[in-house]
């Protein structure tokens, strides 16, 4: 009966040292549960451009429509010469069919001008010979010179390699974010623990400044959060 009794104790003695632990534990969970930190990692890039969409204006003004016409083929033709002579191929060039303005069909328009139509068109480069174009860009006063209407010159600038780039600098981004973190856990006196939470990143893409829109800067922001621990 004694012996009973000691194992009974026993049994209880124990179960109320279980009881301890597992509620030191609960509410050292419950204590710790908010103990986090929310930080930002960023990796920044700078790259050249890969891919340029450059469009060329031209158009000719006269009363003689299919002296016009003959004019702008012309037109046409010492702009395609050009930029083939800059490194460029007929697949890459595309010339838009011409347009026809008839100032004697607007309404608006004023009496006293010295023609009757404007023929207008296109031609438009999409490639990635980048560094060609930029040379062609800054010699098409050359066109000038061969009597050719430049009306519009614009060029778009792209990285459509950024996709490759994607994991490589979302890793970076979630380095620096682990290393701001562990900085801010050391001077907490805490240690870094699992991640809670993380987003996705932003990803932007955008010119290096307005003078060099051929030289692109790749951003990705990524937001982690952490546990802390003592």
């Amino acid at each position: 009966m004694k012996e009973n009794r000691l194992f009974a104790a026993a049994l209880i003695a124990a179960g109320i040292i279980c009881l301890g632990w597992f509620l030191k534990a609960g509410i050292d969970n419950f204590v710790n549960k908010d103990r986090q930190v929310t930080v930002k990692g960023l990796a920044e890039r700078e790259v050249p451009a890969d891919k340029v969409t450059w469009s060329i204006g031209t158009k000719v003004t006269g009363d003689d429509l299919p002296q016009l016409y003959e004019g702008i083929n012309v037109q046409t033709a010492k702009i395609k010469n050009f930029l083939k002579q800059h490194g460029l191929d007929d697949k890459e060039i595309t010339v838009n069919p011409p347009s026809i303005s008839d100032l004697e069909a607007r309404e608006w328009g004023e009496n006293n001008r010295n023609f009757r139509y404007i023929v207008s068109t296109t031609i438009t480069v999409a490639t990635s010979k980048v560094e060609q174009v930029n040379k062609a860009i800054f010699k098409q006063a050359e066109l000038l010179k061969q009597g050719v209407a430049i009306e519009e010159s614009h060029a778009d600038y792209e990285y459509a390699s950024f996709q490759q780039m994607k994991p490589e600098m979302m890793a970076e981004a979630i380095k620096n974010a682990q290393k701001t973190a562990e900085q801010f856990a050391e001077a907490s006196n805490a240690r870094l623990g699992d991640i809670q939470n993380a987003g996705q990143g932003q990803f932007e893409i955008d010119d290096r400044d307005q003078n060099t829109p051929y030289i692109k800067k790749l951003r990705v922001v990524t937001t982690i959060t952490y546990s802390l621990k003592d």
